[in-house]
């Protein structure tokens, strides 16, 4: 099965439950998991021949947590073309705000920009219309950990 990195991006807790959610149903598929809370390049890098899923929220006018943006700034700046990355990505937000999902947004751009292939489609998931985001994404988790080879 794969080895799959959960790269997490949290201010009030939300998107640390929907990532512990994601490692129990991929661990419950055989994959091999790891949550990263205040995640570095170091951990990034093993997984560039693996899968990441990057489970990050919104802050401010749609940036990212600081607990996630070190991590995103050394990808911008350190690492460059990654075509052998394979990851997905869950953005969580709140669509009153005019940057809905704005920090998944932005990190998913870099990717792609990297060269990065995802693996599946985003999932946005709306605070105002899902209190309980882990509702939306687990069934998105059950069909991503399916993807994997």
């Amino acid at each position: 099965m794969a080895e799959v990195g959960i790269f997490v991006g949290t201010v009030y807790g939300n998107a640390l439950l929907v990532a512990e959610e994601a490692q129990a149903i991929l661990s419950n598929q055989g994959h091999k998991v790891t949550v990263f809370e205040d995640p570095e390049l170091s951990d990034w890098q093993h997984y560039r021949n693996h899968y990441a899923l990057v489970v990050t929220s919104t802050t401010g006018q749609g940036d990212l947590p600081d607990s996630i943006v070190p991590l995103y700034q050394a990808i911008k700046d350190q690492v460059g073309f990654q075509p052998e990355l394979h990851y997905g990505l869950i953005a969580l937000g709140d669509s009153s705000y005019p940057q809905f999902c704005g920090g998944g947004k932005l990190f998913d751009a870099l990717l792609q920009e990297q060269g990065a292939r995802r693996v599946g489609e985003v999932l946005t998931i709306d605070a105002g219309e899902d209190p309980e985001p882990e509702t939306v994404s687990n069934p998105w988790v059950e069909q991503w950990g399916t993807l994997l080879k």
